[in-house]
């Protein structure tokens, strides 16, 4: 499964039975394909398994242009949207309790989660829009709704409020690792 940080968006699964590079590089490929990817606009965030570092996954990240990124040796949660995209999945009521019967029921499961987590979870990391309206870009008009109904009710109830409304300005940069990486690199910390 991929996902694209900024969003939050799934923008690729697959199904098997076995972890194999060519798998890994089926996908990426595909997935890049899908969302328009260009030479040298991308750069994967991956975990140290060998399908993600295999020969022919870094054959495919390398004629894609992909930068390769690789979690650090021995820390399982080097990436937290991942770890908080798979923690979601595995919390929602629909979450199989025990093995799939197939191959085939395996992977109408995760296309039914997959749908639904893009196009009708609301992310609270992403002001309570789809993922698929932030990939889309339909975020800003849809916070823009909210902030002024917000402001709105406040005019209409003033006693209700004993402060600001609630932030939904949109939120524009997203980091991988921030804290860590500008801990080991100072001079990547933004000036203010």
């Amino acid at each position: 499964m991929m996902q694209d940080i900024f969003s939050r968006k799934i923008v690729g699964w697959e199904v098997h039975s076995e972890k194999l590079a060519e798998h890994a590089s089926t996908l990426i490929s595909k997935a890049c394909m899908a969302e328009g990817i260009r030479l040298g606009q991308l750069a994967l965030h991956a975990d140290n398994g060998s399908p993600l570092k295999g020969a022919t996954m870094l054959a495919t990240l390398q004629r894609l242009g992909i930068v390769p990124s690789f979690s650090r040796p021995s820390v399982s949660d080097d990436n937290p949207y991942s770890e908080s995209l798979f923690r979601t999945l595995k919390y929602t009521p629909a979450y199989p309790h025990k093995p799939f019967e197939s191959i085939v029921a395996a992977h109408a499961w995760v296309y039914e989660l997959a749908t639904w987590y893009n196009n009708e979870h609301r992310h609270s990391a992403i002001k309570y829009v789809t993922p698929a309206q932030r990939h889309a870009g339909l975020d800003t008009e849809l916070l823009q709704q909210r902030q002024a109904v917000y402001e709105a009710a406040k005019v209409a109830h003033l006693q209700r409020w004993s402060g600001p409304t609630r932030n939904w300005e949109r939120t524009d940069d997203v980091w991988l690792n921030q804290k860590e990486l500008c801990a080991e690199r100072p001079s990547l910390v933004k000036a203010a």
